[in-house]
């Protein structure tokens, strides 16, 4: 069996690869250093945390499931006791980008994330409906990078992947540059920021007398209909009045230069914000 040390296994994201690894073909030793997060592993799971050292001995995979701001720091407490060869698994692109790993070209670092259930699925399943984050019930897609280690390296690295975020239809091969261009780029700074202006919207309408209700019922029905078109699930074209809308509604909406967002600095600048 292949070993891998779980760090914050009894953490929000931690709990979760813990529940996915348990009856893999993994032997997991879980590291949690809060008691509620060990009372929870134990509870739960059954599982026992036990001391880093302990963890890694043998352990030919590190799954570092922290928060991103910690990353650095629980890596540079741990380096010195990895074997050459070990396997060190990050959730984010964030903290590899930054340039918080430790620098040991003797190490396999392999950066992981989830795309999240589809709005468009295949789901019917009430569980799976309801499995917004994805890794319990819905299917969902993942992206993966091989940062550095030998290309033979990967496979593992994509097992583990597709365990921990089960379960997985398409599994996309990236470079940690490319992961950070979806997130933060794409997922954060341009889709979670005109989703919140989206709702701002919606308050509007309903400050101005629209019912609440509706008007949620009628900006969620849009967002599906509208974005299934958009975004090629369905063949279907906009009304004349929706294409004129959508000329005179981008400008006022958006910069000229919003496209900057992706540049090199701007995804370095938006890490850094948050590591």
């Amino acid at each position: 069996m292949t070993a891998i040390a779980l760090f914050g296994a009894g953490g929000k994201m931690g709990y979760r690869l813990a529940k996915n690894l348990k009856g893999s073909r993994f032997d997991v030793r879980h590291v949690e250093v809060s008691d509620v997060g060990k009372a929870r592993l134990k509870d739960e799971l059954g599982f026992d945390a036990v001391p880093a050292d302990q963890a890694l001995a043998g352990a030919e995979v590190v799954v570092l499931a922290v928060p991103d701001t910690v990353i650095g720091k629980v890596a540079a407490s741990i380096v010195d006791r990895l074997v050459p060869g070990t396997m060190v698994v990050i959730l984010d692109a964030a903290a590899p980008f930054a340039g918080h790993l430790p620098d040991r070209p003797d190490l396999t670092y392999f950066v992981t994330h989830p795309c999240h259930p589809p709005i468009f699925n295949d789901e019917t399943d009430p569980a799976a409906k309801r499995d917004f984050f994805g890794g319990v019930a819905a299917k969902q897609h993942i992206v993966s990078a091989l940062m550095q280690g030998p290309e033979e390296a990967y496979a593992l690295g994509e097992e583990v992947a597709k365990v921990i975020w089960a379960p997985v239809m398409r599994s996309h091969r990236v470079t940690v540059e490319q992961m950070a261009l979806l997130e933060p780029g794409l997922s954060e700074t341009v889709c979670a920021s005109l989703l919140v202006v989206m709702r701002q919207a919606m308050d509007e309408c309903v400050a101005r007398g629209v019912p609440k209700e509706a008007a949620r019922d009628f900006l969620l029905g849009h967002m599906n209909v509208l974005g299934a078109v958009i975004f090629d699930e369905t063949p279907g074209v906009f009304s004349d009045a929706c294409n004129k809308a959508i000329e005179f509604g981008v400008p006022v909406l958006m910069k000229d230069d919003w496209k900057r967002v992706f540049e090199p600095q701007e995804i370095a600048d938006s890490i850094r914000r948050i590591t």
